[in-house]
């Protein structure tokens, strides 16, 4: 009976790992949301780590975060670096490239809890008096993490979170208007 037990459990295990091995070796998250704001408003939001704790959902995962900022003030150059506790883990982020107003390109590099390399983009585009503003990352995806989307959704998860930043984004730059 045991023994029929682990061959099952092996097998079943077998056909995971190799379900795993065929999902994509990348992954791509994005998400868009209009703001009735011009794109300079919302670009300036972005272009600038330290504006970040005023929109990002990731700046509230852990209140005792260590932040460090480095580089250029703000712009192509500018870093950002954390350390934190639970989901906040701990990474870097450099801004690469940007054109004022449009897009805003951002190496995202995590140490902790697992190490991954991947490229954030914020794409702004105008639309009259509004501003649809697209957050993307991707990158590639390791083994480890194709097992772990047999499993979990990256798209639920990281699409909730950006959909969370940008309603916060959106709320900053038109309050922004109305003062």
């Amino acid at each position: 009976m045991f023994n029929a037990m682990a061959i099952g459990a092996g097998i079943l295990l077998a056909a995971l790992l190799g379900f795993a091995a065929t999902r994509p070796d990348s992954f791509r998250v994005q998400r868009t949301k209009t703001v009735q704001a011009p794109p300079e408003r919302v670009f300036a939001l972005i272009d600038d780590f330290r504006k970040w704790g005023s929109w990002s959902p990731y700046e509230k995962l852990d209140p005792t975060m260590k932040r460090t900022y480095s580089g250029a003030a703000k712009g192509k150059g500018a870093v950002y670096e954390w350390a934190g506790k639970g989901k906040a883990g701990e990474g870097r982020m450099e801004i690469t490239d940007t054109s004022a107003p449009s897009k805003v390109t951002i190496q995202l590099d995590f140490s902790k809890p697992f190490e991954g390399h991947n490229i954030a983009e914020f794409t702004l585009e105008a639309n009259g008096g509004s501003t649809s503003v697209t957050w993307a990352v991707g990158g590639p995806q390791s083994y480890v993490a194709k097992v772990m989307t047999i499993f979990f959704s990256m798209d639920r998860l990281l699409g909730n979170e950006f959909e969370a930043g940008l309603a916060s984004l959106k709320a900053i730059a038109e309050k922004q208007i109305a003062v």
